[in-house]
């Protein structure tokens, strides 16, 4: 889950899909499909929300949703993407990972 720059604006991870929603009112002001995945980490940085899930990354337009570009990052698995300053999103995407797997075993 990331907290927006922008007053009031929400943006969260859920199954294969980027939600940003209006925190005052919890209308959804626009739903982006990404990769189907059991975990997905976000971060921002400017007008950019950058969406990692199964080993691959993308990079979305805060204000619309529209994906702009996506690295399969080949050749890095399919594990958890990290990044800076967002340890706890990490770690809760990391167990819910693990859970998942111990589930399929």
């Amino acid at each position: 889950m990331a907290r927006s720059r922008k007053p009031g604006v929400l943006y969260i991870g859920v199954g294969s899909h980027v939600v940003a929603i209006q925190a005052a009112t919890g209308e959804e002001l626009w739903r982006t499909q990404i990769k189907r995945s059991s975990y997905m980490t976000l971060h921002q940085d400017g007008d950019l929300l950058f969406a990692g899930t199964g080993g691959e990354l993308f990079c979305i337009d805060r204000l619309s949703g529209a994906v702009l570009w996506h690295n399969k990052l080949k050749g890095l698995g399919l594990g958890l993407v990290a990044f800076p300053g967002s340890s706890e999103a990490a770690m809760h995407a990391a167990a819910a990972a693990a859970a998942a797997a111990a589930g399929a075993a």
